[in-house]
């Protein structure tokens, strides 16, 4: 809070992720102090307007989540070193460690993948690798889904004048048609209808959701407004299974689970 006050200006990074519960306007309340957007398009493409008063006054850049949650951000703290700004760093809680909510241990997670939103012309797999390298390691694996705030669509790009798309969140049950997709596609067996899963939202906030479940069963569930991430669960440690059944949907899978108990005797 002090050091935000500091700044003659304030900029809250807006394409990375979202702030789910709160207004800019609340911000700027607390901190006393106007907050400039910064899009894709001013992070990636005009930094020189967040820097440009960095070297003789504070400049915040407000990031939801970690600082080093992207590979944008540090591109930015790169600039702003070549020209001999300094940078401090104020750490956060971000999805990468949150993601400890889901019941599977944090050192057991492998390579991080992300799943983008696909199109009629554009499906691309890249992920199914990584996954079938972290599954075959008995590893756990993250599935950041994608979100567009900002994208203009191609018939305005054409003509020269960006028309923006309305903001898009991938869901859990989305990210699990395309992974199975992929994986009908490929047909490798990094993963399946049965294999076992955890879908979030909201992770942090009081209204998180989180459900665990057989991939394919997990695309019933409903997991209410953005944003949402996936785990795709390796071998499991008896405590981690344990902790998982905390998570199971009864509505969903309930029924499942009470039949291989009954199989199981118990």
């Amino acid at each position: 809070m002090e050091a935000v006050r500091s700044c003659s200006e304030v900029y809250l990074e807006t394409y990375t992720s979202l702030l789910t519960n709160t207004p800019i306007s609340t911000l700027e309340s607390f901190y006393g102090k106007t907050i400039i957007e910064a899009d894709r398009e001013t992070v990636e493409s005009n930094a020189e307007r967040i820097l440009a008063n960095a070297a003789s006054s504070n400049v915040a850049f407000l990031v939801v989540g970690d600082p080093y949650g992207a590979t944008t951000h540090t591109d930015l703290e790169i600039r702003a070193r070549e020209l001999k700004i300094e940078v401090v760093k104020i750490h956060n809680a971000s999805i990468m460690n949150a993601i400890g909510a889901a019941g599977l241990q944090l050192y057991k997670y492998g390579e991080t993948v992300s799943i983008v939103f696909f199109t009629e012309t554009w499906r691309p797999d890249s992920f199914y690798d990584k996954i079938l390298a972290n599954r075959r390691s008995g590893l756990h694996t993250l599935c950041l889904l994608d979100i567009k705030t900002k994208e203009p669509t191609l018939e305005s790009l054409a003509r020269g004048k960006p028309v923006y798309e309305p903001p898009r969140f991938m869901t859990v049950n989305q990210a699990v048609e395309q992974l199975l997709e992929v994986e009908g596609r490929r047909g490798e067996g990094a993963y399946g209808e049965e294999t076992m899963c955890v879908g979030v939202a909201r992770v942090g906030s009081r209204g998180q959701r989180i459900v665990a479940g057989a991939m394919g069963r997990l695309r019933e569930v409903e997991f209410g407004g953005p944003l949402h991430s996936l785990v795709i669960a390796g071998e499991m440690h008896e405590l981690e299974e344990k902790m998982l059944r905390t998570y199971f949907d009864v509505d969903v899978v309930g029924k499942a689970v009470e039949e291989e108990e009954e199989e199981e005797g118990g």
